[in-house]
């Protein structure tokens, strides 16, 4: 079969994407940036990948009519503050293309919608929901809540919470009832509904067994840790003082934490569970979602992380912009070493960030992190998704992986914190010598003075750092 896939750099996307290829179909892949895309090459006859921005219809049209099924997968939650009216022009563009198509089936994964009062993030999947069922094509509609799995949003705000707060002061919101899934779970139910006639234009609810509060979640986790936790819930926290309490303890944006915060304050509960008996499927355990995820956490097995989607950061655009590192009007800390073992050099360069650190002068970079935070950047809590592998449009830390070749040597970082203007960070290896190179392009007389002001600091710090990398 010839299944079209939207949003496949996403953190569904990646992950069903082999599901689909091991099943033996041909997927199209829908990016806005081919740079972005990874998949392994022994997929890659099966594979197909088309740049798409489903926000101009003529860069629709390119996709072929001649697809058996799709998955909508499009997600554009505080990308803008106007992420309700890109999320319906985006599904209107789809569903026009789509009725020109041969397609029997279009997969949408929305929220759980059954609170009348709802919040802009729900309010906007129900509008695509309809948007979408108002086409000629079959809708098979998967309303999901929380989803639990190494990677997801949800999971890392929850691991971020139990580890950094043995006593939290929480919102009244963390006493909301929510009937979380896991990711495995909810690419089960995907894959079973896929050209599956008993799924068509209907709607429905999945979710795990358990209905738990957030804070019975977030002691759940604990628990599991071996962690004592005390959880203190205040009715008094507006929901931009629960949106800063958020971002400024967990790894996520204000403008996620935001959203994140309007929809946990509703009830998202399963109305009910028909859909288990259709598929024959029964869905995994709260706890035992949990212990999956930290398993393959702890492996280095994370096969996709909300942190790696543009809107985890302050990223725009094409990364072919960002490649083209620039010269002119630019001030740039050069350094070089000659190494000593190649291989040596480029695990470490692979390595760097996250949990590993920057080999030298971390707490000068955690202060950098904090500072961005006070000022509204990422921070340094997005760590990376995997310890020893990066690819192009990876998050890593405050930076923004742009190219990375181990057979050139080569790894380019764009910085995501908030800046007087832009920032990259290259890494080359050529003739046995490392070749390091911080540039920074100011924006005018305030990117000057900051440059100059941080300018004693690297001389120790990426001095430091470049020593480490060969020794």
């Amino acid at each position: 079969m010839k299944i079209l896939l939207t949003g496949s750099t996403g953190y569904i996307g990646k992950r069903i994407l082999p599901l689909l290829l091991e099943e033996g179909h041909e997927v199209i892949c829908c990016v806005r940036d081919k740079n972005r895309f990874f998949y392994p090459e022994k997929y890659s006859a099966n594979v197909r990948l088309l740049e798409v921005d489903f926000l101009q219809y003529k860069s629709v049209e390119t996709i072929p009519n001649d697809i058996d099924a799709a998955y909508y997968l499009i997600h554009s939650m505080s990308s803008a503050d106007n992420y309700d009216e890109l999320e319906r022009i985006s599904a209107s563009n789809f569903k026009k293309k789509i009725n020109d198509t041969s397609a029997r089936q279009i997969i949408y994964l929305s929220g759980i919608v059954n609170d009348k009062s709802l919040s802009k993030h729900l309010a906007s999947r129900k509008a695509v929901e309809e948007i979408l069922k108002s086409g000629k094509t079959p809708t098979t509609t998967l309303r999901a809540g929380i989803i639990v799995g190494s990677g997801s949003a949800s999971f890392e705000i929850i691991r971020d919470l139990v580890h950094k707060l043995p006593v939290m002061i929480t919102p009244k919101w963390l006493n909301t009832k929510c009937q979380p899934i896991a990711i495995a779970d909810v690419l089960e139910f995907l894959m079973k509904s896929l050209l599956n006639p008993k799924t068509y234009n209907a709607s429905f609810d999945i979710g795990g067994p358990d209905i738990l509060t957030y804070k019975e979640m977030l002691l759940e986790f604990a628990k599991i840790k071996k962690l004592k936790r005390f959880i203190y819930t205040l009715p008094v926290m507006t929901p931009k003082l629960s949106s800063y309490w958020l971002y400024f303890i967990t790894s996520t944006s204000f403008k996620l934490a935001s959203a994140l915060v309007s929809s946990m304050r509703v009830e998202v509960v399963c109305r009910d569970n028909r859909i288990n008996e259709l598929l024959d499927i029964k869905p995994m355990s709260y706890r035992h979602a949990l212990q999956k995820a930290i398993v393959k956490i702890d492996q280095d097995e994370v096969a996709s992380s909300w942190k790696d989607a543009q809107i985890s950061g302050q990223f725009k655009g094409s990364i072919s912009y960002y490649l083209k590192v620039p010269k002119k009007d630019c001030f740039i800390d050069r350094r070089k070493r000659k190494i000593i073992n190649r291989d040596y050099t480029i695990a470490k360069i692979w390595s760097i960030g996250g949990e590993t650190g920057w080999y030298y002068g971390d707490w000068l970079w955690g202060l950098r992190g904090f500072i961005d935070k006070l000022f509204g950047g990422v921070g340094v809590r997005r760590g990376r998704t995997n310890k020893h592998d990066i690819h192009a449009g990876d998050a890593l830390d405050f930076w923004r992986v742009v190219y990375a070749n181990k057979e050139e040597g080569k790894l380019i970082l764009y910085a995501e914190m908030k800046l007087p203007g832009e920032a990259w960070l290259e890494f080359k290896i050529f003739n046995n010598t490392l070749y390091q190179a911080a540039t920074f392009k100011p924006s005018g007389i305030l990117g000057r003075l900051y440059w100059y002001a941080v300018l004693p600091f690297h001389g120790f710090i990426f001095n430091g750092m470049i020593n480490k990398l060969i020794n």
